[in-house]
């Protein structure tokens, strides 16, 4: 795929005709513009996603989901850009929040607090998602942080960071608890 291959910034028309073997204004049969073409690059990642989840506790469904849901991204981490703005319109983006709200609803999430359990189940994924993307703990940004000698926590917690194993799923742990609260 060129998004894998080449990064956001050469998804183009163009760029996607010649991987295909067609004239780019054949391509435009198929999509009618970049808009487009991006939806379906995140349809096609998010739809191989599988939705079902094992029966047990809502934590450890949604986790699950989320789970696979940031596997597959992560495949595809120049599409991470695009699934934050594409989301709403992609098919199997509809049937992955489908099935999340099934397991908060059998949960007893009904109402106001499954829309806040959903949005911030779904803020947390996506805030991952981009802190991994842009500025993960083992990069530049966090070395940077802590070789500085301004701010002495901020120099201690980076390099404590830089050591953090399983990042996301101790958060997602920690978001999960306090939904749990409600």
């Amino acid at each position: 795929m060129v998004l894998d291959r080449d990064g956001l910034d050469a998804l183009t028309m163009r760029a996607v005709a010649t991987e295909l073997g067609m004239a780019t204004m054949s391509l435009y049969r198929y999509v009618t513009d970049k808009d487009e073409l991006e939806t379906l690059v995140v349809d096609h990642v998010l739809s191989g996603v599988d939705p079902a989840v094992p029966p047990g506790d809502w934590r450890e469904r949604i986790t699950e989901l989320v789970s696979r849901m940031r596997a597959e991204v992560l495949a595809h981490p120049a599409a991470v850009p695009l699934l934050v703005r594409h989301r709403h319109a992609v098919p199997s983006s509809l049937a992955l929040i489908e099935a999340a709200l099934a397991i908060l609803t059998e949960a007893g999430f009904t109402g106001e607090p499954r829309v806040i359990a959903q949005r911030t189940i779904v803020a947390y994924l996506f805030g991952m998602l981009q802190n991994e993307h842009y500025g993960p703990l083992s990069g530049g940004g966090t070395a940077v942080m802590a070789a500085q000698e301004r701010f002495p926590l901020l120099a201690e917690t980076a390099a404590q960071a830089r050591q953090v194993d399983a990042e996301f799923h101790k958060g997602l742990e920690v978001v999960l608890r306090g939904l749990e609260s409600r």
